[in-house]
């Protein structure tokens, strides 16, 4: 029979970082900026993609998908912690702390089967330009994400159910600033084996297989463009997915660096920092790869910018 964890345990306190007495300030106000930032420059890529026509394709449908997983997985983690460090530290029910998890852990796989969909994208435009349009029609590109959030779905099913075994009779102090996986484990007072091997089990089909479909789609892209002839034909074929590359690039070096290497060459405050970057800092970056590096975008931004100066 399933443990009542509301019963044992029904806050918990995340420490959050260590030492920022003289600095908490300046961290609080830039954590903020960040926040601000992040939510802002993923919303207007949203509206932008949106309102141009000339951006209704594939690659922009499943770019406004990554935004607003980018504004998902930054609303569930940085308001908290802003908490965090304006006040050192601060306590969050047990089940809101469950519901952080299972949100960040929702948002990080679909970050990543989004990846891999956009990757697939720029495959089929690179290598088969005269089958895009018949392969990546609408149809395809309302399957994929349906299905990307019916995995989501069923991937958050599976880990309240085995959580829902576990017992937590305390501590109840978590030396992070959001609820995390490994975190919650070590305060669990029953044996999380089952737990760890489910969680091995659901990195196989949702985090590696993905990036093992971007490797491999761009294995034949680069192949496709060292054919090309021209060095100009080159330079303007790669720059159609190097937008693209650098956001992968960005996204599973800072996660495989935290989830691969062992657990006791990531603690303390190195752990925090690792976590911070697809956390915080790839939700941030993400929108200005794409706006700055993408003509089309910056192009569909003045005339937005244009139409709406000239109605105030």
């Amino acid at each position: 029979m399933p443990h009542s964890n509301s019963s044992v345990v029904t806050e918990i306190f995340l420490l959050g970082f260590n030492n920022l007495q003289n600095i908490k300030i300046f961290c609080f106000l830039l954590l903020l900026i960040i926040f601000c930032v992040t939510v802002c420059g993923n919303l207007l890529i949203i509206l932008v993609v949106s309102y141009s026509r000339s951006l209704h394709s594939p690659m922009y449908f499943f770019l406004t998908q990554l935004s607003f997983t980018d504004i998902l997985l930054s609303t569930t983690i940085v308001p908290n912690m802003l908490h965090v460090v304006l006040y050192e530290g601060t306590f969050v029910s047990f089940i809101g702390c469950l519901i952080q998890f299972y949100v960040f852990s929702a948002s990080e796989i679909l970050e990543c089967l989004l990846l891999s969909v956009m990757s697939y994208d720029r495959y089929q435009a690179i290598c088969n330009p005269l089958q895009y349009n018949m392969v990546m029609d609408l149809t395809f590109c309302m399957k994929a994400i349906l299905l990307c959030w019916v995995i989501i779905f069923t991937v958050i099913l599976a880990l309240s159910v085995t959580m829902n075994f576990l017992w937590f009779c305390g501590p109840n102090v978590i030396e992070h600033f959001f609820c995390d996986f490994d975190p919650l484990l070590e305060l669990s007072c029953s044996d999380p084996f089952f737990l760890k091997v489910e969680d091995m089990i659901l990195a196989v089909p949702y985090v590696l297989s993905p990036f093992i479909v971007i490797l491999v789609s761009y294995v034949y892209i680069i192949i496709t463009i060292l054919n090309i002839p021209s060095v100009s034909g080159r330079q303007k074929t790669f720059s159609t997915c190097s937008s693209h590359l650098a956001v992968v690039s960005l996204y599973y070096g800072s996660l495989l660096s935290i989830y691969l290497f062992p657990n006791k060459k990531n603690k303390g405050n190195v752990k925090k920092i690792l976590s911070l970057l697809y956390t915080v800092v790839t939700p941030l970056l993400n929108p200005m790869i794409y706006s700055l590096s993408n003509r089309d975008i910056k192009q569909a931004f003045k005339k937005l910018k244009s139409k709406m100066s000239s109605a105030l």
